[in-house]
């Protein structure tokens, strides 16, 4: 019988394939069998290859014999055949049980993630869960849903492989521990709170439904996901829950523990939870030092953390460079820079080369303080040195340009950064969200929004914190506090930040009751708040004329083992001047001293301010010369409190005097310096005093030229620009809006896309509405497991 020619279709077959389908179906296995004949003798059979074809060679029994050449075809189809087929998830599925079968299960998953990603319609997704797949055969399907969940993980779809793992658990068939550990982590380390709660179910059907017994490190992630949520109590049941399962505490499961509390300056745990730590046997490694030297520098508390490092050394653990890192980040924070290069110069003499961390925390050191130049000096020294710049490098120089207001000067380092191999992330989003939203321009914003969504990028607890921020901003609390309602449901993180930034926007409106209840509804969802969020609703207290309650809060946050810091207590202090109770001022500072709180220039200032405000200036006076007697700083503001209070008593000479020792000091005079003695003047009928004063501090440089503003009146340089629209602008608006209000954001769109194209500007409460809209199509995946 003769055969068919390997390199070219017959004449039969390339005028009627259907009629020789089981012949062209020999004529490739034969060619596949072959181990002489290359892939290139199938390109003239592409075209005749249709959908049964192509499934009966990968499932080919004959073939199947040769796993590596199927793959090799399964490749050449993806690359040669028409997108009708390669984007079917049939062909993929029919050759996975060939390399199921000979354990090749890191080709499946690379197949599968491949195949996932451009999977925009799910359809490999719906084939999977059909009812259709498993029904005779369970066996045969547990390695293709194993591979499946830790694909879809991979591709960062976990609520598509809780899906997944939901079948197996209608099945009955139990999955890998390996697998249930890779969905669990994908879920906790995915941007969603729904998503920990799957986990925990996950965790739940994978011990009681399906028998399987859980290890370290399954625990050791659900721990890690009660401390991103700061539920530090939880975290700890589950370590006391491990046993129960058959498995012990790790130096993992405690440096998590430590490094969450650590976080939220929560050292009074952190210290009782190290010291459990080594009553189990377990020794504190570089890690767990590491961890407690952040915490340190978290909270300032420089001197604390350098011990950390010496006791380091004393147990034989070296300090490596995140150590280093680590103390040049809490130096910068302090604005200790000198410090911080002297760090640097330590780090290269004990041969630990600075990497790109270390120029990234300097560089942003020097941004935060006002040495710009410096900064991009650092980075020019990064490519000298051969250090690469990364994604953080440049979205820290984007947030500097924002904070100036250069916002296309930040656009173009978007560009540079993208030509670098650095894509937008949603860090270089959020500050540009931020950056237009600081400067007004919420349509700016808004555009950004949108791009982050057309990229795929998920909107994250920064975002939403954005908008809030602004909301607050505009006093639009009512909308604030219902999109802080909706995010919740739509799965965004709530955290303290999110309550923290509408608790100030209420205390700003002289809604204090408002702001309480709000706290209280952020206790009673167990949102543990920070020092921050502490300071923000004592402060809020403090400026209401409720310094009292402000003080059961200080002891709330005692309780709660955070430890309070100089914000803390010097806006006590002032919530006690500012009520006229200079007394109980000192009382609480003399206090707070014995409980090693170090007082610092903004605390003299503010005991000086109060004690000059109540007329206490002798005391005022003895204040100001012990605190200099005893070296400590001073500032402009701590001179222009002491002359003002001696201008007000009409001491012009001692006035004039502390002047002289303000200019050898080089901290002064300023505007407000020349405001105190001029009106001084002027308000004793010492006209031509006031006059020669003025004149003086132009003449010597210390005041330019110009008239001086006794009053504050409307600033030409503001950045509130005055809207004005035309009736297009009113129109468009009111339709966006109309179409916002009935959740028809797909239209709106349609409409402000219009807008752009004709021109017309909308108003900024429009750009809030779609804003909004942007954040309410987050799907929630709160019922992904069934």
């Amino acid at each position: 019988m003769d055969k068919t020619p390997l390199t070219s279709p017959t004449a039969d077959t390339a005028t009627n394939p259907q009629s020789t389908e089981p012949q062209l179906l020999k004529t490739l296995t034969e060619i596949l069998s072959s181990d002489r004949a290359p892939l290139e003798a199938l390109t003239s059979y592409a075209h005749h290859l249709t959908q049964p074809i192509l499934l009966s060679l990968l499932s080919s029994k004959t073939l199947a014999q040769r796993p590596n050449t199927l793959l090799s075809f399964f490749k050449w189809a993806q690359a040669h055949l028409p997108p009708p087929l390669t984007q079917s998830p049939l062909p993929l599925l029919s050759l996975l049980p060939s390399l199921f079968q000979i354990h090749k299960y890191s080709d499946a998953k690379s197949l599968l993630v491949s195949f996932i990603r451009s999977d925009r319609q799910h359809a490999l997704h719906s084939h999977i869960l059909s009812p259709k797949i498993g029904r005779n055969n369970c066996k045969s399907l547990k390695p293709l849903l194993d591979t499946c969940i830790g694909a879809y993980v991979e591709c960062g779809r976990p609520h598509l492989a809780a899906q997944v793992f939901s079948k197996m658990k209608r099945l009955g068939i139990r999955p890998n521990l390996l697998t249930c550990n890779t969905l669990i982590n994908g879920l906790v380390r995915y941007p969603s709170s729904h998503s920990i709660l799957l986990a925990n179910q996950v965790f739940k059907d994978m011990t009681s439904a399906l028998g399987v017994k859980p290890n370290s490190n399954t625990i050791n992630v659900l721990i890690y996901g009660c401390c991103l949520e700061n539920k530090f109590r939880d975290a700890l049941e589950w370590l006391g829950k491990m046993e129960g399962f058959g498995c012990f505490p790790d130096s993992v499961t405690y440096n998590t523990i430590l490094d969450g509390l650590c976080k939220k300056g929560r050292l009074n745990e952190a210290r009782d939870l190290l010291l459990d730590m080594k009553n189990k046997g377990l020794l504190p490694n570089r890690n767990t030092y590491n961890i407690l030297v952040c915490g340190y520098c978290k909270l300032g508390w420089l001197k604390e953390a350098a011990k950390v490092m010496e006791l380091m050394t004393q147990n034989n653990l070296l300090p490596d460079i995140w150590t280093y890192n680590m103390l040049i980040n809490g130096l910068c924070n302090e604005g200790k820079l000198e410090e911080a290069f002297r760090l640097r110069s330590e780090m290269e003499n004990l041969k630990l080369l600075p990497d790109v961390v270390t120029y990234n925390t300097l560089i942003n050191g020097c941004f935060e303080w006002g040495n710009s130049l410096e900064a991009f000096k650092l980075i020019d020294e990064m490519n000298e040195k051969g250090v690469k710049p990364n994604a953080i490098t440049h979205n820290v120089t984007i947030k500097w340009y924002c904070k100036e207001g250069k916002i296309d000067e930040a656009s173009v380092i978007i560009k540079k950064m993208e030509e670098s191999g650095f894509p937008s992330d949603c860090v270089t989003f959020n500050t540009l969200i931020n950056g237009y939203c600081k400067a007004g321009n919420m349509g700016g914003a808004f555009r950004m929004m949108d791009e982050m969504n057309r990229k795929g990028l998920k909107m994250t607890s920064v975002t939403l914190n954005t908008i809030l921020h602004t909301l607050c901003g505009e006093k639009k609390l009512d909308e604030a506090y219902e999109l802080l309602n909706r995010a919740s449901k739509r799965g965004y993180f709530l955290n303290e930040v999110s309550y923290g930034t509408l608790i100030t926007g209420y205390f700003k409106d002289e809604k204090a009751d408002r702001a309480l209840r709000l706290w209280d509804e952020m206790k009673e969802k167990q949102i543990i708040p920070s020092i921050i969020t502490y300071n923000t609703i004592i402060g809020g207290l403090c400026h209401s004329g409720k310094t009292e309650q402000a003080i059961d809060k200080l002891n709330e946050l005692l309780e709660s083992g955070l430890i309070p810091n100089e914000t803390t207590y010097n806006t006590i202090i002032h919530g006690y001047c500012r009520e006229g109770q200079v007394e109980k001022a000192f009382q609480f500072h003399n206090k707070m001293v014995e409980n090693s709180f170090k007082p610092d220039v903004f605390t003299c200032n503010i005991l000086l301010s109060g004690l000059c405000r109540e007329g206490m200036l002798e005391k005022a006076l003895k204040l100001f010369n012990t605190w200099i007697s005893k070296g400590k700083t001073i500032d402009a503001v701590t001179y222009n409190t002491i002359i003002s209070g001696l201008c007000k008593e009409g001491r012009f000479d001692d006035a004039f005097d502390l002047l002289s020792e303000m200019e050898e000091k080089k901290l002064g005079p300023d505007h407000y310096t020349c405001n105190i003695i001029h009106g001084a003047l002027t308000e004793v009928g010492k006209i031509k005093e006031a006059d020669e004063f003025m004149s003086r501090m132009v003449e010597t440089g210390k005041l330019q030229d110009h008239p001086l503003q006794l009053e504050k009146g409307p600033s030409e340089s503001t950045n509130e620009v005055r809207e004005e629209f035309d009736p297009s602008s009113i129109a468009y608006s009111e339709q966006i809006n109309d179409l916002c209000n009935q959740r028809r954001y797909k239209d709106a769109m349609h409409i402000y896309e219009e807008t752009i194209e004709k021109g017309v500007t909308i108003n900024k409460s429009t750009y809030m509405k779609l804003m909004d809209g942007l954040i309410k199509r987050r799907k929630s995946i709160s019922k992904a497991v069934q």
